[in-house]
């Protein structure tokens, strides 16, 4: 099986692997194909035997804490304009068509009131991990700003670790935000959810 290194930190990788699994740098696609043994120069020189092909890695971003809150905001305003019409037939318009019975009128704005809390947790998960489990690996917030989250290794995510990393950022917060804070202060600008999903937020 080809090995590669990365020549920024020495890191073994698989072949498949995009991102080096300790440094983040990106492999070089070019280099996958070169011979574990071996590496194919552009001039006949000779090779010492036993070396190994390293992959060129260069610089990873990686997306920041305020760059991040930005995109939750416009997720959230995403998912709160899909529930607003519900919000609107079990809200207000609810007690007008209830008018003449008051507590008919109270029973349904409170009924409508749960049913868009729902609509709002249910919807924030399944938009998050579809978004991030399918092949633009971000929500609409993430890709407005050019940002995908993957795996260490730089591969795609599944939707049972997308969900994953969403509950986790319940913890992130109930521990006085402490876990999001966390990206700001992280080499690779993880939160706590992301440590625990193992993911990366790329830019």
């Amino acid at each position: 099986m080809t090995t590669l290194y990365c020549n920024q930190c020495g890191a073994p990788n698989s072949a498949e692997a995009r991102f080096c699994s300790r440094c983040g740098g990106t492999l070089n696609p070019a280099s996958a194909a070169q011979s574990p043994s071996v590496t194919v120069p552009s001039t006949p020189t000779a090779v010492a035997p036993g070396s190994y092909a390293r992959a060129s890695a260069v610089g990873v971003g990686y997306g920041g804490f305020w760059i991040r809150v930005i995109a939750f905001l416009v997720d959230a305003i995403i998912v709160r304009a899909a529930a607003w019409p519900v919000s609107v037939i079990f809200g207000l318009g609810g007690l007008g068509m209830m008018g003449g019975f008051p507590h008919a009128g109270l029973g349904l704005h409170t009924f409508g009131s749960g049913v868009v809390v729902m609509l709002v947790v249910f919807g924030s998960w399944l938009y998050e991990a579809f978004m991030l489990s399918s092949a633009y690996q971000a929500t609409l917030g993430k890709m407005i700003f050019g940002m995908k989250v993957t795996d260490i290794y730089g591969n795609r995510i599944s939707f049972a670790r997308a969900t994953g990393r969403h509950f986790a950022k319940w913890l992130s917060g109930l521990i006085m935000c402490i876990g999001y804070v966390m990206v700001g202060f992280t080499e690779r600008k993880q939160g706590l959810h992301d440590l625990l999903a193992g993911t990366l937020v790329r830019r």
